[in-house]
């Protein structure tokens, strides 16, 4: 299947930062930068992921929040927000908005894997202050 131009397009604006790619998904795209999820396309307008402490940058540039309808639950938000229109203009213009998008991805991806490794550091056997003491003596 061809690549749809304006996927085309948006890729091209990100390749300057990494190994960029384009899958489809649910009737658009996701963008990926080196491995992370920055970016939707979603009725032919970019998306770039966002997170509470970016947000403000995309409201003040007039972006508006990525949203659907899903009959059970309404108009559901994610934290996406479109590419102000100036920076689909060149890979030099979209650079500051796509670090914003990898910089929230990054944060997602740490705030991701600290619920589990604080749930792995609590599985794990721990020994007692005795069995320490013991294990020392048993070395020395």
């Amino acid at each position: 299947m061809q690549t749809p131009p304006f996927v085309s397009h948006c890729l091209e604006l990100f390749a300057p930062l990494g190994s960029v790619r384009a899958r489809r998904m649910f009737g658009g795209h996701g963008i990926y930068l080196d491995g992370l999820f920055i970016a939707l396309i979603a009725a032919d307008r970019l998306y770039l992921k966002s997170d509470p402490t970016r947000r403000a940058a995309f409201e003040r540039a007039g972006c508006e929040p990525f949203a659907y309808s899903r009959r059970d639950a309404g108009a559901v938000t994610l934290g996406y927000w479109s590419a102000p229109d100036e920076a689909l203009d060149s890979p030099r213009a979209m650079e500051p908005w796509a670090r914003l998008a990898l910089a929230s991805a990054l944060r997602a991806q740490a705030d991701a894997g600290a619920p589990r490794a604080a749930k792995a550091e609590a599985a794990a056997p721990k020994k007692s202050a005795s069995k320490r003491s013991s294990a020392r003596r048993a070395r020395a």
